[in-house]
């Protein structure tokens, strides 16, 4: 798939990115899907979907019937992290650590941290959401790593293949193998420094650090792409759903509220829409 130009990549696994892939495919665009798995982390655990259409059931079976007309309608995911979206001329470039992808067109549905805006004044000056990205500019040193979720313990060990030192923070029950990795069992609460990042600080202590890694959290969308007009942790978008940076597009949680499944699917369906009419512009 590197190297490929599409006239739209979508991002994010969860309804408004299936729904926004579900669309396209209808359209008949050329469109790739990326996320981390497929409907995201938070689908699943809905205890009850009270205002989705003909449903009627939990998060888990709404999961099932969902991956049910997934496979019948053929629609993959590339399960790939994006740590970077670059606008140029003629379209984005997307960067996935050494991989990169071309579109014409993006459909932003990443979602939103409902915790948010833990040090993302620091994003890119000791602040990453990435291990694979960043984790080599941090060979021999300090670091903190805050894991939200077990299956990015991985990132964790390569992380401590580089530092000198892994302070890992998490209320997970968990085990490295890395002897350089401590766990500790602290609440963290901010990061502090001038112009670089220096300080991590929890509930109990502040610890001097070169780097802080957030395992587990999605990168905020102002600092994926340059130049994208935020308001908190929300994109800025007008009816269409398009944003400040002509081509791409945003929809689901990562407008705004309400954060419902419901509405998350009818922006993903018009935000693909608005892809179509916006090529078909551009073309003239």
């Amino acid at each position: 798939m590197d190297g490929i130009k599409y006239e739209l990549i979508i991002l994010g696994s969860g309804i408004a990115g299936y729904s926004a892939a579900l669309t396209a495919k209808n359209l008949k665009l050329n469109f790739l899907w990326m996320g981390d798995r497929v409907f995201g982390k938070k689908t699943g655990k809905a205890e009850y979907v009270r205002n989705y259409p003909a449903f009627k059931g939990n998060g888990s079976d709404f999961v099932r019937a969902l991956e049910e007309q997934r496979v019948y309608e053929g629609i993959e995911l590339c399960e790939k992290r994006i740590d970077g979206i670059y606008k140029e001329k003629s379209g984005f470039t997307l960067t996935a650590g050494k991989e990169s992808f071309s579109s014409r067109a993006v459909i932003l549905a990443t979602g939103v941290e409902l915790s948010g805006g833990f040090g993302d004044e620091f994003v890119g000056r000791g602040l990453s959401y990435c291990a694979v990205c960043d984790g080599a500019l941090y060979q021999g040193k300090r670091i903190a790593a805050v894991l939200y979720a077990e299956e990015e313990k991985e990132e964790a060990e390569y992380l401590a293949g580089f530092a000198r030192e892994v302070l890992l923070f998490t209320d997970l029950s968990v085990t490295f193998k890395a002897e350089n990795i401590r766990v500790i069992k602290e609440r963290p609460k901010s990061l502090s420094g001038n112009f670089r990042l220096e300080k991590f600080i929890t509930d109990r202590a502040e610890y001097e650090v070169d780097g802080v890694f957030l395992l587990g959290k999605s990168a905020p969308p102002s600092s994926l792409c340059g130049g994208l007009k935020t308001e908190g942790a929300h994109v800025i978008v007008s009816r269409d759903l398009s944003s400040n940076l002509v081509g791409l597009f945003a929809a689901g949680d990562v407008t705004g509220k309400p954060y419902q499944f419901v509405k998350a699917a009818g922006e993903g369906c018009a935000a693909a829409y608005s892809v179509k009419a916006y090529l078909n512009s551009s073309e003239k």
